[in-house]
């Protein structure tokens, strides 16, 4: 605001003529407000006044509360009600800025802003506060320390700024341009043009950017360009103040007369709807500033510079008696601002006084403010007792006076030699992470210990501690483990770092250089990924679930298939199991044993990982053991102890399932023996605490024959009594899974235990000797086997190894059961195991090992150890061969096959182990044969109960009409949101994607592409959802609440798998789908698409390193189509794209033209900059789908 061209006598007030203050009474102020001020020969004292505490608030009326001097003599120039905190700033002519607490108006800060200019505006931010003066626009934090400062050009003359969104601000003053700022990166990102003599104030609604001129006109521009769309001459002789609320906009200023300028006492009141004037309002007072203080009516608050302040309403008539008088100390009130709960007023006069009004004894200026964060208190009077124990309390927790007199603590230097401390070792994750240049080394912060502390080191064998027992000597608090920086970077959790393109930009090759597919992590539930890639692997059962397919809507055979066809056609890029995990959660079982994750649960690690995925391990092989079976209706899950009474004619059953004799023996001599089948062990491990060496196969034996003692019910006893129950085993199953159940610390001993053993036993067969940790080779050996495994070509690689890579199993003739480790050195000695199978004999080798990977810092998170074999390799790479990978989530490795076994109990914890049969592939049909068939396009029957035939927008695809390799089809479909993005704000005020919002789609729209009845639609379903929907986004997909629902839909409404199968009928024939951007439909429908099957227009239409064009303007300029007026229409959208496509063709010259296309597109983003991309509205509006383009439909 133009202070200058409101009155003549502010221009007498100078910055000189504040540097120095008189300690004299000004006559101006009133002596009361001053009684408590003590006035000394060094100054005047700025302390905050407060008004006495018995003033009376009446309720609902605006009274003044408190006064307050911010700094006297000096004008204040400016006031801001903080947004954030239950602050008031204020500004003055001296570059002087104070901030006020609460309504008692407590000083918080005071500082300098500019040394000579005045402060023009004041912005409230998360982080700080703006100050704008003439030329200099300063962030700095509420305490007074500078975030930033920006100089502009000395013939700048800056009034106001705007604050447009988190980042961007806008300054205008009296020059022909407005800057826009970038806060992020304190840059000029734009200059927009405006008319002399420029802007004085702006303001903004979500429809325009309003900005008032000193010449007393108030332009109307537009939010993306700054171009002018309406303007309104309200003054003819200068703006004073304006303010907009709804479709309002209220202004107040000068009028031009003989004389000169002249306050006019009408306000221009305009209808923003019909951007025209209404009736002036005619006020009692000169307005010098006015306010909407939008309550219960949208009423006005109009002051005057004299004091007087009146409310009325913008359209009413203004009524004296609604007149009260402000009592500035100074003549003249110089700035008024509204707080954000409008319970408060505030007035700054002309001698630096601040006036607090409000309408109740006790208001707040923010409807939802933050503590406010004030100095800590001085701690010398509460000092806390020191310990003079302990060694690592630091003494500089009490301070010390100053003195000039001997300490005690000032030893003789005969008596003390200097003993520096000396430097800590580099941190081993920086040397392996380091990057040099010349001879400086780059290394990112592992941020494994506070920033500028270092731990006192006391005795030299502090190195010698454990990992566990270290403890952070600083006295604020005790750093994360310090251990867990150990974890290997490959084995931490990996996340998606989304951009405003989501996941276009993320760059998954530089995880995955395979041709394998990855999993994306980000969906609920996605802990299971890994055994997901255990079960692909497993080249029988593979087939198996491919070549399955019922009538069962959650099936997860059927959506595990679905899924394993998606990571087959993969050739690298991640996949995700969005549609198998939806099914997952709709199983009451899964959820009754706890293995439905909340959000919350998975993104902290609440709870074991370990336990959950072997608990997922036994339910998932249950329920595809249940879902295999050839009944009439699947087998109610039996919970958690994952026994059958018969493995009926399962081919899961077939490789999974072990047949076991379970025996009670009574104390009175009474047996019980009864049948059973498991579809996996679990370890069991001996209690012994003596150290001795265990190999693996004793262990696994004693779990499989199991005996204990229980009480159990006695038929002959008649009661419960003390029985023996032992397990035996009658068949060996073709697959051997183990839990391994390392739950505690007791298990995790004995398995660092037994891995010290084995190592101990491999360097004495190489003839060495470990001494401190360390081993020396006496003479140099060839490897050797021992204790079942084999070795490598550096003996460290045996450290924490135990598990064999290969086991022998043998049926004896009285029922037992003989295991132990092999090796290929026992191959070489008793023979081939091929030709021991036919004695009973069975050699399992190991091939995917699931553990837990232990880090605070993420929750932990696991990952699978898989030996791929040659089929996968084969059709991937087109080599023959077996190599071991590491799977974690998108992230695929290959690794050495020791490191697959090689278990560090501190961050990397076995939890489930596979093991199969040798020439396991040898004994199953892997033959792959698409049990989807044809008939899957023919019409069927929906599922919504109010559904008519008039409402039918889609005629089916008759049996001569089945789609052939190459054919067109349109493609669109609409989504709904199952949950809202997670986001948050960085320091810096940028954005930031934690999880991006969850989507499901909700209609699917297919359109025949080809032939006489090309463009109308074969598939239009509307897709019903159990889950619930947070947002159905109407306006741009069409889909109204009640839509989805099967009870009072009245659209054709299908359930996900039937139109996934038609989708998948479609891909798997050869069909060329041609869409709008359907690399997101795809990836939200959960389908896996070959690139040459898509025709995507998309991308079409557009060049590189320029924007992607909307399907709406596309229409309109190559088509002359309007479409996507209210809302979007799949059938309209799939119909234009196909259109588009054959614009495309005809304009390339079927693409053998490609410089005169790219002519087109030049032009096309010339047009699209000039019409700010933006389709011009007609005054009526006309598109495909309200035209009789497609009569037959209609008909329907």
């Amino acid at each position: 605001m133009n202070f200058e061209g409101l009155d003549p006598g502010l221009a007498e007030f100078s910055p000189a003529m504040h540097s120095t203050l008189d300690p004299v009474l000004d006559a101006h102020l009133n002596p009361s407000l001053l009684q408590n001020v003590e006035l000394d020969p060094e100054g005047v004292a700025l302390e905050a006044l407060p008004v006495q505490e018995s003033v009376h608030i009446m309720e609902g009326v605006y009274s003044e509360l408190h006064s307050v001097v911010a700094e006297v003599g000096v004008p204040v120039s400016v006031s801001h009600f903080d947004l954030h905190e239950e602050m008031l700033w204020v500004g003055s002519h001296g570059g002087h800025a104070t901030s006020f607490f609460g309504p008692a108006l407590e000083r918080y800060s005071s500082f300098q802003v500019n040394g000579s200019d005045d402060i023009r505006q004041i912005q409230s931010l998360e982080n700080g506060i703006l100050f704008l003066t003439k030329n200099n626009l300063k962030y700095m934090a509420r305490g007074g320390l500078i975030i930033f400062d920006y100089l502009l050009d000395e013939c700048e003359d800056m009034h106001s700024l705007l604050l447009t969104d988190n980042s961007t601000l806008l300054i205008g003053g009296l020059q022909n341009h407005v800057l826009e700022i970038d806060l992020n990166t304190v840059q000029e990102t734009q200059k927009y043009a405006v008319e002399i003599p420029g802007v004085t104030i702006m303001r903004q609604t979500n429809r325009f950017f309003f900005c008032g001129h000193t010449s007393g006109k108030i332009s109307l521009r537009d939010l993306r360009s700054f171009k002018v769309e309406h303007e309104f001459d309200a003054f003819s002789g200068s703006l004073s103040d304006f303010d907009v609320h709804g479709n309002l906009l209220a202004a107040c200023g000068f009028s031009s007369r003989l004389t000169g300028l002249a306050c006019d006492r009408f306000l221009k009141v305009y209808d923003l709807r019909m951007m025209r004037a209404i009736t002036p309002l005619q006020v009692h007072v000169d307005p010098a500033f006015l306010r909407f203080i939008p309550t219960y009516t949208s009423r006005l608050a109009i002051i005057s510079q004299s004091g007087q302040c009146q409310f009325c309403e913008p359209t009413g008539l203004a009524n004296p008696a609604d007149i009260f008088h402000v009592n500035p100390v100074g003549p003249l009130l110089m700035t008024f601002d509204v707080s954000a709960s409008k319970q408060a007023l505030a007035f700054g006069d002309s001698e630096g006084c601040v006036h607090l009004w409000t309408d109740s004894p006790e208001p707040s200026f923010n409807p939802y403010s933050r503590e406010t964060e004030f100095a800590l208190p001085c701690l010398v009077d509460s000092l806390p007792p020191l310990d003079w124990s302990q060694d690592l309390l630091p003494l500089s927790l009490i301070p010390v006076p100053l003195t000039t007199d001997t300490l005690l603590s000032d030893w003789p230097a005969a008596n003390s030699a200097p003993a520096p401390r000396r430097a800590p070792p580099v941190d081993a994750e920086i040397l392996r992470t380091m990057k040099k240049v010349g001879f400086i080394g780059y290394a990112p912060n592992p941020r494994t210990r506070l920033r500028n502390q270092i731990p006192y080191r006391l005795k030299e064998s502090d190195s010698e501690f454990d990992n566990f027992s270290q403890v952070t000597e600083s006295p604020i608090g005790r750093e994360e483990e310090p251990h867990l920086h150990m974890v290997s970077k490959k084995y931490r959790k990996v996340t998606i770092k989304y951009s405003k393109l989501g996941l276009e930009d993320f760059d998954f090759k530089h995880y995955n250089k395979t041709l394998f597919a990855g999993l994306e992590p980000h969906i609920p539930n996605a802990y299971c990924n890994c055994m997901i890639q255990v079960l692909y692997f497993l080249e029988p059962v593979r087939c198996l679930i491919q070549n399955h397919l019922c009538q069962k809507e959650f099936c997860l055979a059927c959506e595990l298939g679905f899924l394993f066809h998606m990571l087959d056609l993969s050739r690298g890029d991640p996949c995700q199991g969005s549609n198998f995990l939806r099914a997952f959660r709709t199983i009451p079982e899964a959820s009754a044993l706890g293995l439905i994750l909340a959000d919350s649960d998975e993104a902290s690690g609440k709870g074991s990982l370990a336990r959950l995925i072997q608990r997922w391990n036994r339910f998932i092989l249950t329920q595809l053991h249940q879902d295999m079976q050839e009944l009439e209706g699947p087998q109610a899950y039996r919970g958690a102890g994952g026994s059958f009474c018969s493995s009926g004619d399962s081919v899961i059953g077939q490789l999974f399932s072990c047949e076991m004799e379970n025996c009670s023996l009574c104390r009175c001599g009474s047996e019980t023996v009864r049948a059973s089948s498991t579809l996996l062990f679990t370890l069991s491990y001996p209690e012994d605490k003596t150290g001795k060496n265990y190999d693996f196969a004793h262990v696994l034996k004693r779990s499989i024959c199991l005996e204990q003692n229980t009480q159990a019910w006695c038929d002959n006893c008649e009661k419960y009594q003390p029985t023996i129950q032992t397990r035996n085993i009658r068949h060996l199953p073709d697959i051997l899974v183990i839990n391994c159940e390392v739950n505690s610390s007791k298990e995790a001993d004995f398995w660092r235990l037994q891995a010290e053993v084995a190592f101990k036993i491999a360097v004495k067969k190489y003839g060495g000797e470990i001494k401190n940790k360390e081993f020396t080779l006496a003479d140099r050996k060839e490897p050797r086997s021992a204790e079942g495994l084999l070795y490598c070509s550096s003996i460290e690689e045996m450290k924490n190894v135990w598990l064999p890579f290969s086991i022998r199993m043998k049926m004896t003739k009285n029922k037992g059961l003989d295991v132990c480790n092999w090796t290929d050195g026992d191959e070489m000695q008793w023979g081939p195991a091929r030709a021991e199978e036919e004695h009973g004999v069975y050699v399992y080798d190991l091939m995917a090992t699931v553990v837990h990977i232990l880090d605070s810092r993420t929750g932990g998170s696991l990952v699978a150890h898989i030996k791929v074999g040659e089929t996968y390799h084969q059709r991937k790479e087109g080599v023959t061969h077996q190599q071991w990978y590491l799977f974690n989530d998108f992230l695929i490795e290959p690794i050495d096959k020791y490191e697959a076994v090689q278990f560090d109990m501190n961050w990397k914890v076995p939890a489930i182990l596979y093991y199969v049969k040798r020439n396991l592939n040898s004994r199953y049909n892997l033959n792959i044969k698409n049990p989807i068939e044809a008939s899957v396009l023919l019409a069927e029957a929906s599922l919504a109960r109010k559904q008519r035939k008039t409402h039918t927008t889609f005629i089916p695809l008759m049996l001569n009409e089945m789609p052939q390799v190459g054919d067109l089809v349109g493609l669109d479909a609409e989504f709904v949101t199952l949950n809202e993005e997670e986001a948050e704000l960085r320091s810096d005020g940028t954005k930031s994607t934690i999880k991006p919002s969850q989507m499901s789609v909700a209609r699917i729209t297919c359109v025949r592409g080809q032939g006489p009845n090309e463009g109308i639609p074969f598939i239009d379903d509307y897709i019903s959802t159990q889950e619930q929907v947070v947002d159905y986004l109407t306006q741009y997909s069409g889909i109204k609440p009640g839509d989805l629902d099967a009870k009072i839909s009245s659209k054709h409404l299908t359930t996900l798998k039937s139109t996934y199968l038609k989708l998948r009928f479609l891909i798997d024939i050869g069909v060329k789908f041609v869409g709008h951007g359907l690399q997101k439909d795809f990836r939200v429908i959960n389908l896996m698409v070959p690139k040459d099957q898509v025709l995507d227009t998309v991308y079409l239409f557009h060049m590189p390193r320029k924007r992607m064009i909307s399907l709406r303007f596309l229409a309109w300029y190559f088509l002359d189509l309007k479409i996507q007026g209210e809302t979007h229409d799949s059938i309209e959208d799939a119909r234009t794209a196909l259109q588009l496509y054959r614009k495309y063709l005809e304009l390339s010259k079927n693409g053998t033209e490609p410089e005169s296309f790219h002519k087109v597109l030049k032009g096309l983003y010339e047009k699209g900059r000039k019409m700010d991309w933006k389709v011009p509205e007609p005054e009526s509006q006309t598109s495909p789908k309200n035209t009789a383009v497609f009569p037959s439909v209609l008909a329907l």
